[in-house]
C-alpha cells in the first residue's frame, strides 16, 4: 500500500471578479477546479502545464497562501482545511516553498543570515546563537561557505540567490517542499546544478518534493510521477516513465512534441506522436469553455468534447486520464 504524506481531493480556490462602486460579484477566475492527486513520501511529484493554467495558485493553496474554495488538503492523515489557524500553523511548519524568482523572494535589506533565519524567528525556536549555528548549518548545506551569511542578496549570483531560499526552506526542518518553477529564472547551467543539488538533498534529508514546472523537459530525469494541467484541470497523471513512453492526453503529446530531443528514442517517439495543436492560448479561468477545456485547441475534438468535460479513464496502474478518445 502506497504511503501518501499528502492527498489532495476535488480542490477548488475561484477568486472573485468584482465590478461597479459596491464591488459586487460578478464572477469567478476557476484557477484551480476539482483537483485531485496523491503525493507518496520520499519521492518528486511533478506538476506541469502553460503558464496561466492554475499551477502556481495550486502549489499557493496547499502551503496554505491562499485558502481553498473546497476541498480537501490531507497531510499525514490531517484534513488541513478543517484545522483552527493554530493548529493549521503547527501542521504548515512541516512544509515549506521555494519561489521561481530568488530576486524578488528574499528580502534585498536583509543579510542572508537573517534571510535564512526568518523562518526560526517567527516560530521562536531557538535563541539568537542557536538561530545563527543553524544558519551556518544550512548554508553549508546548499553548497554555500560561511562567508556568504554576512552579504546581501544583490552580492550573489542567481544560483547563489536560489541556494539561499533553499536553504531558507530547510530552516523548520521541513517534510515536504513545494519548488514553484524553481530553476526558470536561471542559466541553463546553473538550472542543472540546482537540480543536482535538490536531488541529493532529497535523499540526504529524506525530502518530498512538488515540482510546479512549465517546462516536461525539466522533470525527466527528476520526478517519479507527474499531472498535466491545463486551464485549472488536470487532464492526465501518470508515473514518469508512463508520460515520455505513453502520452494518452493530445495536450501531453503536444507538450512532448515541445521538447528538444536527446537521444535518437525521444527523437523517434516525437516523430511518432507528429501532433500539432490548433493555434491559440490556453482558455480565460474566468470564462472557460463548456465541456473539455481542451477542445478548442485539441485537432481530435468532437462534438461529445465540446458539450461534455471528460471523466477519469484508467489506462493502467497509477496512469489516469481526462479524455473522451478514451472513455
Amino acid at each position: 500500500m502506497a504511503n501518501y504524506i499528502l492527498e489532495v481531493k476535488n480542490l477548488k480556490k475561484y477568486f472573485p471578479i468584482t465590478a461597479g462602486i459596491f464591488n459586487r460579484i460578478v464572477g469567478w477566475v476557476k484557477a484551480v477546479d476539482d483537483v485531485s492527486f496523491s503525493v507518496e513520501r520520499n519521492t518528486t511529484y511533478a506538476i506541469v502545464g502553460e503558464s496561466g493554467c492554475g499551477k502556481s495558485t495550486l502549489a499557493r493553496t496547499i502551503i496554505g497562501i491562499y485558502a481553498p474554495t473546497s476541498g480537501s488538503i490531507i497531510f499525514e492523515g490531517t484534513d488541513i482545511t478543517k484545522l483552527s489557524r493554530k493548529e493549521k500553523l503547527r501542521v504548515l511548519r512541516k512544509m515549506s516553498i521555494v519561489f521561481q524568482d530568488p530576486t524578488s523572494s528574499l528580502n534585498p535589506r536583509h543579510k542572508v543570515i537573517d534571510i535564512i533565519t526568518a523562518p526560526l524567528k517567527v516560530h521562536k525556536i531557538g535563541s539568537s546563537r542557536e538561530r545563527k549555528e543553524k544558519a551556518k548549518e544550512l548554508i553549508k548545506v546548499v553548497e554555500l561557505d560561511e562567508t556568504f551569511l554576512n552579504k546581501y542578496p544583490h552580492e550573489l549570483s542567481g544560483g547563489q540567490r536560489q541556494r539561499v531560499a533553499i536553504a531558507r526552506a530547510l530552516a523548520l526542518e521541513p517534510e515536504l517542499i513545494i519548488l514553484d518553477e524553481p530553476t526558470s529564472a536561471l542559466d541553463v547551467s546553473v538550472q542543472a546544478k540546482i537540480l543536482n543539488l535538490l536531488k541529493h538533498l532529497q535523499k540526504k534529508l529524506k525530502l518530498t518534493y512538488i515540482l510546479i514546472t512549465h517546462n516536461l523537459g525539466v522533470v525527466r530525469n527528476f520526478a517519479d510521477h507527474v499531472s498535466v494541467m491545463y486551464a485549472g484541470k488536470i487532464v492526465e497523471t501518470a508515473p514518469i516513465d508512463k508520460i515520455f513512453s505513453e502520452p494518452k492526453h493530445p495536450y501531453t503529446r503536444a507538450l512532448i512534441d515541445a521538447i528538444p530531443p536527446v537521444t535518437p528514442e525521444e527523437e523517434e517517439l516525437i516523430k511518432k506522436l507528429g501532433l500539432k495543436i490548433k493555434p491559440g492560448d490556453p482558455p480565460s479561468l474566468s470564462n472557460p469553455p463548456s465541456g473539455c477545456r481542451f477542445h478548442p485547441r485539441c485537432p481530435f475534438a468532437t462534438e461529445k468534447c465540446r458539450k461534455e468535460e471528460p471523466k477519469p479513464v484508467v489506462i493502467s496502474e497509477n496512469h489516469v486520464v481526462y479524455c473522451h478518445l478514451f472513455s
